[in-house]
């Protein structure tokens, strides 16, 4: 069905999208013991929430609620200052709904489903016709707009947005069957042996945790699973195989069929994947476009000075590498490296492989080789991690790819202020 781009803006401008991020990150260990997942920093000045609230405003769906729970502190900070320009005048918002037990005093949010069921007076007051839920912890562009009249077109009675990966990485994902037209015939989580697709036995349809309902069909179905006893009151473990098993139209939307964003997705869950995907933005022509101004990913970023290189030669030389605002490098060595806003770098430093989150303050003489540094870090002069594995896993922690992650406690580093977080933090 051929979809103007009049009918997309008006589907869009019913649309109201929640976005969840309130998730744990647990993958992510000593990286997110003091932020949710979605605030961690990302690219050298983004944070992971970041890309789905710039869909959302590129994609002209600007009524955007945002769910949090888990440690939101810093999430909360970043949403405040960097995401408050719309003009709720015109009906256009990113509002906060933090976990307020509105209906059981007693209990957090359970699930996905039951965080969106316990703001459902909320969605009501907007009157929309379509609510699309978001995963607030994924790093991709995609048009929402799209998706939406794709769902409409097809009749639906809500839309999954799914993506294709090989068979051996869709275990860690909810997984579809869906027959020759797409439409969901099975849905299975983390499955041990994920169903295939039709025409092709070596790839698997994964769920991108992007739904698409109608308001009357979302309240009827939340209702029904928050009177189950024996739901988990979560979209992919009750929900949708609710829906799937009793009949009802579920479609899958692929990903690949979106003019946006090269069919990049990615879930950066566990250290390995945050620091992989970190470095694929260092590639010359990355799949993910953080230069395309025609679909911009908007943040919230302090304003710093312009990062200065001090040196040149074999002591000064910066290869391959991103270099955010504040930064100052002294006569070093900096090849195949992410450093975000204000890391100081001493004398005569080799670091190759790193990514250093804001505020990191390095001494003269360090040698770096694959290593995260979390917020905050401070190396002393002569520091030398990642060239032996047995003194790194006996001081730091060592993925099992061999990236070394360091945090301000295993440096023995008390409580102090960082300045572009505005706040004390460990």
């Amino acid at each position: 069905m051929a979809t103007t781009a009049r009918f997309v803006s008006r589907i869009t401008r019913n649309t109201l999208a929640m976005v969840l991020a309130g998730g744990r990150g647990t993958r992510l260990k000593m990286l997110t013991n003091w932020r949710a997942k979605p605030a961690m920093p990302f690219g050298g000045k983004f944070r992971i929430i970041d890309f789905a609230l710039s869909n959302c405003i590129n994609s002209g769906v600007r009524k955007v609620y945002v769910l949090t729970q888990y440690k939101s502190h810093s999430l909360i900070g970043h949403l405040l200052r960097g995401w408050n320009f719309l003009r709720s005048e015109t009906g256009e918002f990113v509002e906060l709904i933090p976990a307020q037990q509105w209906v059981d005093e007693d209990a957090w949010y359970e699930g996905t489903a039951d965080a969106v069921y316990q703001s459902l007076d909320i969605i009501a007051e907007n009157a929309p016709q379509y609510v699309l839920i978001l995963a607030g912890d994924h790093v991709y562009k995609m048009d929402y707009g799209e998706m939406l009249a794709s769902h409409v077109a097809s009749g639906a009675d809500f839309t999954i947005a799914c993506h294709v990966v090989p068979v051996a990485q869709a275990s860690d994902f909810g997984v579809m069957a869906v027959d020759q037209d797409y439409r969901i015939t099975d849905f299975v989580e983390k499955p041990g042996e994920p169903p295939t697709l039709p025409n092709d036995p070596d790839a698997a349809l994964i769920s991108m945790g992007i739904y698409v309902f109608s308001f009357d069909y979302l309240l009827e179905h939340l209702l029904r699973d928050a009177a189950d006893p024996e739901s988990n009151h979560d979209f992919g473990k009750d929900i949708i195989p609710y829906a799937v098993r009793n009949k009802h139209f579920v479609q899958a939307y692929s990903f690949s069929t979106s003019e946006i964003g090269n069919g990049y997705w990615r879930d950066v869950g566990t250290l390995d994947a945050y620091y992989e995907t970190n470095m694929e933005l260092l590639e010359l022509e990355s799949a993910l476009d953080l230069y395309n101004r025609d679909w911009r990913i908007f943040t919230y970023q302090e304003q710093l000075p312009s990062a200065k290189f001090v040196g040149s030669g074999d002591l000064g030389r910066i290869q391959h590498s991103m270099v955010s605002g504040g930064c100052v490098i002294r006569n070093s060595v900096i090849e195949d490296s992410i450093l975000f806003s204000n890391v100081q770098i001493g004398e005569q430093c080799d670091l190759q492989g790193v990514v250093a989150l804001p505020d990191c303050q390095i001494g003269n003489r360090v040698r770096l080789r694959r290593v995260m540094l979390d917020k905050g870090c401070v190396l002393a002069d002569d520091t030398c991690i990642g060239e032996d594995p047995d003194a790194d896993a006996r001081r730091f922690y060592r993925t099992e790819s061999g990236i070394v992650v360091v945090n301000r406690e295993m440096l023995g580093q008390e409580l102090r202020y960082l300045p572009s977080d505005t706040s004390y933090q460990r």
